[in-house]
């Protein structure tokens, strides 16, 4: 079919091509049906098959606004996204997999199409509420982006009254004219009721709040404490100084760490990690659900586990003067931060002691004691926090890029109400656990490519061209010129942050810069990853939380086992499996990330509930046709609406990320500082109102304010 002389044949066609005996034509019609369902091929009305591109097809992912258009985001990686106007959806949901039909003279970046097939529907349940208006039933979405209520037969309300949450199940999807239809699977209850809003966003993200019998049964078969006959074939670290730095809420503590100062004045590192492959065995019940979770979801008030408690916070969490089971990883590293040789095996530990990054911090910054009663601990962090700084200065000379992005801290009580939210700090104790875990991943990475063995990369492809060409002419508009960040160098976005650091313009730069980055993800070919300036990166150090380190573990266990050799057979397999589980891991990172962004914004708005009327300083974090968007100092975002900036007729200069007044040309820019009072905030919407109460950049000035 990818050749150019090919026109779209029947299956009767095609067999006669590939099957001249008339043999096997079920199978093939088979095949033909799958690759039709994946989207790489495409039937037409008149039953012919070809390619999606030579119908003037894309195939991919569908990504709703609730405004009611959409944007489809192709499956080939670098194809730019297609716009879907309102009524061009032809029946499809949010993240349904479709094919989408360009209209014509539409190409490049400004596509725009209609869906006029839906290969495969992403949402067999949603969470919305339940609404009676007059003699019908139905429910409306929490999710905005499914814009369209959703009928409920008679029979099928399962007791649910009106005004309740609840969990329905799609019994008849929506159609071009024809609204879809559900029946209730679960009535969660009032709205109002606490931690009510966790247990809607878990449902709505199908977040599992519990795991399969078989594979609960199969952790309740694992001992609590380790037998003599598993420490063979392991070498015993239990004599070393060995710890575990992580957040005084953690539970699941999969890394551990211990560092000596050489003779030579070389650094021997140590980091050791849970040996979660040992107990999760291929195609195992635990192994099944931990790839189809794919990852740990950390929200405000819980974690949802990739492995159950009796694994995660028990046998493989590294807790203090316990013995557990590891693959270290031992490195000796010079007083540049370059790895001179290394050490992978198997080994066992015992914690000394379980340190919080709020005791390090404190002790290196000589506001308290050694954290713990170690003998020699205090020598060995001041050490840490020696290497630390000599690997980050080799990091960001190699062109690595460090935005140092806040991340939110969000206090609740013990009804799950919000205390408080604030920007959480991130001290030298967090410091030594990244660069650490940095250096053990990229270490691993380069092991695996070297034996060229299947594996699971973490790769950051290039910034979007056309993106860092708009930024690389905003700075020169600010007077940053020749930083030819069009050349795609790290180094220089990197050179680019550092030149704007603590100036006026360095939260619009870094603004920018962000967004023209596109997303990690996982794949099974090593690339380079962007943002850290390294060809070789990979996840091995989250095992209990994340699928691909799991999965590292068991080929590093089996490289081990036959000498790096596998046989081709084998190596095959594992290289299937190596790209299924990037692929799906890849997806659940992004459904997870989207979770835990969203439980934050929603206990950020419950938070400013009782503030309406106050003010607060902040900055403009975005910028549309529709407003300004504010974050404030405790990193709450709001919306200011274009409705409420009265003293002038304002448009979106989308070159300057501006909204400019037509006649005073005043501008409210990314990144520019204001005052801003609250006017709402409202949960069931989860969103906040704002009134700017500061005055805008008049022209010739950064800002004014």
């Amino acid at each position: 079919m990818q050749r150019k002389a090919y026109r779209p044949l029947t299956v009767h066609e095609l067999a006669r091509v590939f099957l001249p005996d008339g043999k096997g034509m079920r199978a093939f019609q088979r095949l033909l049906q799958k690759m039709e369902k994946e989207g790489l091929i495409y039937q037409t009305r008149s039953a012919c098959y070809g390619l999606p591109e030579q119908f003037n097809l894309v195939v991919g992912r569908l990504e709703c606004h609730p405004r009611g258009y959409a944007f489809l985001v192709p499956d080939r990686e670098g194809e730019p996204d297609v716009f879907i106007p309102p009524g061009c959806l032809g029946g499809a949901m949010h993240r349904d997999r479709v094919a989408v039909r360009l209209f014509p003279g539409s190409h490049g970046r400004t596509r725009e199409g209609e869906v006029v097939r839906v290969l495969s529907r992403a949402n067999q349940q949603l969470v919305g509420t339940l609404l009676k208006k007059k003699r019908s039933v139905f429910v409306l979405p929490d999710d905005p982006r499914f814009t369209s209520q959703i009928l409920i037969p008679k029979g099928k309300l399962s007791g649910a009254r009106s005004g309740e949450k609840v969990v329905v199940e799609i019994t008849t999807y929506p159609g071009p004219n024809t609204p879809a239809e559900a029946r209730v699977l679960e009535v969660l209850g009032a709205e109002d009721l606490p931690g009510m809003d966790m247990l809607v966003l878990c449902r709505r993200y199908e977040l599992p709040d519990t795991f399969p019998p078989e594979a609960e049964a199969e952790a309740e078969k694992v001992p609590l404490h380790l037998r003599p006959e598993e420490l063979a074939g392991r070498r015993d670290l239990r004599g070393q100084l060995i710890v575990t730095i992580d957040g005084e809420d953690a539970k699941d503590l999969d890394d551990a760490v211990s560092l000596e100062l050489l003779p030579d004045s070389t650094y021997h590192l140590g980091v050791h990690i849970a040996d979660v492959g040992y107990y999760v065995t291929e195609g195992s019940a635990l192994d099944r659900e931990a790839w189809q979770r794919g990852t740990s979801v950390y929200l405000p008030d819980r974690v949802v586990p990739m492995l159950p408690p009796r694994l995660s916070n028990g046998i493989c969490s590294l807790n203090p003067e316990e013995d557990r089971l590891v693959v270290s990883v031992l490195m000796r590293v010079d007083h540049r931060g370059v790895v001179l040789e290394y050490e992978l095996f198997p080994a066992v530990i015992r914690s000394r002691a379980r340190l919080t990054y709020r005791g390090v911090n404190e002790y290196l910054s000589g506001r308290a004691g050694v954290p713990a009663p170690v003998p020699g601990l205090g020598r060995m962090l001041e050490v840490m926090q020696e290497l630390c700084l000599v690997l980050r200065q080799r990091r960001l000379k190699q062109g690595a890029i460090d935005f140092n992005l806040p991340e939110t801290k969000v206090v609740l009580d013990a009804q799950g109400r919000v205390q408080d939210v604030y920007p959480a700090q991130r001290g030298i104790g967090e410091q030594i656990i990244e660069e650490f875990m940095l250096l053990a991943n990229e270490t691993v990475a380069r092991h695996a490519a070297r034996l060229e063995l299947p594996f699971i990369y973490r790769i950051h492809p290039q910034p979007d061209p056309e993106k860092v060409a708009a930024l690389e002419e905003l700075m020169a508009g600010l007077g940053y010129r020749n930083m030819r960040l069009t050349s795609l160098d790290p180094a220089r976005f990197q050179a680019a942050l550092e030149a704007v650091a603590g100036k006026p313009e360095e939260r619009l730069v870094n603004s920018v810069m962000l967004r023209s980055m596109q997303q990690a993800r996982y794949a099974a070919e090593r690339s380079e990853h962007f943002g850290l300036a390294s060809e070789y990166y990979t996840h091995f150090t989250s095992p209990i939380r994340r699928y691909p380190d799991l999965f590292i573990h068991r080929v590093l266990r089996e490289a081990w086992g036959r000498g790096s050799s596998l046989s081709a057979r084998r190596r095959a397999r594992l290289e299937k499996m190596a790209r299924e589980a990037a692929a799906h891991a890849s997806e659940r990172e992004r459904l997870a990330m989207e979770a835990e962004r969203e439980a934050l914004d929603i206990k950020k708005v419950a938070f400013m509930v009782d503030k309406v009327g106050q003010e607060f300083s902040g900055f403009i974090s975005g910028v549309t046709n529709w407003g300004l968007y504010v974050m404030l100092e405790n990193t709450v975002e709001g919306l200011v609406h274009v409705r409420y900036l009265t003293d002038d007729f304002y448009f979106y200069d989308e070159r300057s990320y501006a909204l400019v007044g037509r006649h005073t040309g005043k501008r409210w820019r990314l990144g520019d500082p204001v005052r801003v009072q609250v006017l709402r905030a409202s949960v069931p919407d989860k969103q906040v109102e704002f009134r700017l109460l500061t005055g805008a950049m008049v022209p010739g000035k950064l800002s004014c304010v």
